[in-house]
């Protein structure tokens, strides 16, 4: 079973793998499948995305005779992480507390 999870968690989860180094797309990809069902079709838009809100910015280097586009996190998209970092919390906190027990108040 899979769950269906949002853009924002999808965006926390690139921001994270290239807040910890610069990664090329195939790369992204590999990781973000690791924990999440996803094409690599599906993440380019993604990455466009995030590059146009100043979240990420690329660079290219060569690699065996072609270009890599490699992405990198940008000041702005340290600090949406951060934002992203804390709702993650919350809402892992509040979902934990429905599905293993609690009180979801505190």
């Amino acid at each position: 079973m899979t769950f269906q999870l949002g853009s924002a968690l999808l965006d926390a989860c690139v921001l994270a793998i290239v807040d910890k180094e610069d990664a090329y797309g195939y790369s992204l990809t590999q990781q973000v499948q690791s924990v999440m069902d996803i094409s690599e079709s599906t993440l380019y838009p993604v990455l466009r995305r995030l590059q146009k809100a100043d979240y990420l910015a690329t660079y290219d280097q060569p690699y065996q005779g072609r270009n890599r586009r490699y992405y990198q996190i940008t000041e702005h998209g340290r600090i949406r992480l951060l934002e992203l970092l804390k709702e993650w919390r919350v809402y892992k906190e509040k979902v934990d507390c429905v599905l293993l027990g609690g009180n979801i108040d505190g």
